[in-house]
């Protein structure tokens, strides 16, 4: 049964995009997959996002993204949110792994902005519009235009809004100003999808966060979340600063190279990456301990 969820807030709160663990010789770890995803519950996770871009999304196959729900379900699905990200650039590819995603168990789904081939807002409406109808779940969509090439301007958010089982926003735009508006007038419950932006969201109506630091501050993201809803806004602001290194340090470089060097560092399920990711040189290595250090992450 999957946990309890309200329209504010249908995922949870504090949601980690969670790497992908593989073996050493490069295949799907999904006793690793478990493991990891056990311990982050643990430290604090209310949802979990499965197959996103911090788990090597491009580079796993559709078969590998099915086991990979199955598995993170079964071990932790009574106690969190396991969101399967289902977007590609290809709407007919998205549709099949939202069904696939829907049948190995996830509770909800992801769905990137198409990348590369740069559609207009029509064409983000209805792909959008598409993976929603292809599957009973509800859908957190991802604007990431750095990524992605386009954004999804708010008068699209807003229409896509209408459609009921689109109920969220994952925001990596890093335009607050945009985002006011959009959490304004589409009434998606708006989650961060930009650690260092975590809590000037959460100041203009975003209810919680999916993160990358998660994987090592979750304890401390749920605190500051406590601490803004509270009303103290002083103890919500010191925690950022506190966490300032570890924003910094983990996105250095590319985002999952850090996080699987960092569980690498405190012994949890990584494992190695898939090119074309390549590991941290040893300078890198020894700059991210100093970075976690700064920001109170015991290796």
């Amino acid at each position: 049964m999957a946990p309890t969820s309200t329209p504010q807030t249908p995922f949870g709160r504090v949601l980690t995009a969670m790497v992908t663990p593989f073996t050493a010789d490069g295949a799907l770890d999904l006793d690793g997959a478990q493991r990891l995803a056990a311990h982050l519950v643990d430290a604090g996770n209310d949802g979990l996002i499965v197959n996103g871009t911090t788990g090597e999304s491009p580079t796993t196959s559709d078969g590998e993204k099915s086991r990979l729900v199955e598995a993170v379900v079964e071990a932790v699905g009574d106690r969190a949110h396991v969101v399967a990200g289902a977007g590609t650039n290809d709407t007919a590819h998205s549709l099949r792994l939202a069904r696939d995603a829907a049948e190995a168990g996830a509770h909800g789904l992801l769905a990137v902005t198409p990348y590369y081939s740069k559609p207009p807002q029509e064409g983000l409406y209805r792909h959008f519009r598409a993976i929603a109808d292809a599957t009973d779940l509800p859908v957190m969509l991802y604007d990431i235009p750095g990524r992605s090439g386009v954004p999804i301007n708010t008068e699209t958010l807003v229409r896509l809004a209408e459609h009921p089982r689109i109920v969220a926003n994952k925001d990596a735009k890093g335009d607050l100003g945009r985002a006011s508006w959009a959490i304004a007038t589409s009434g998606l419950a708006w989650y961060s999808g930009d650690d260092m932006l975590n809590l000037p969201l959460l100041s203009v109506g975003a209810i919680g966060y999916v993160s990358v630091v998660g994987h090592l501050v979750a304890p401390e993201l749920r605190a500051m979340l406590e601490a803004h809803v509270s009303g103290d806004v002083v103890k919500a602001t010191e925690i950022h600063q506190q966490l300032l290194p570890v924003f910094t340090g983990m996105f250095r470089t590319q985002g999952v190279i850090t996080t699987k060097a960092a569980l690498t560092l405190k012994g949890l399920p990584a494992g190695p990456l898939r090119m074309p990711l390549v590991e941290l040189s040893s300078e890198e290595t020894e700059q991210l301990k100093r970075d976690l250090a700064a920001g109170g992450v015991q290796l």
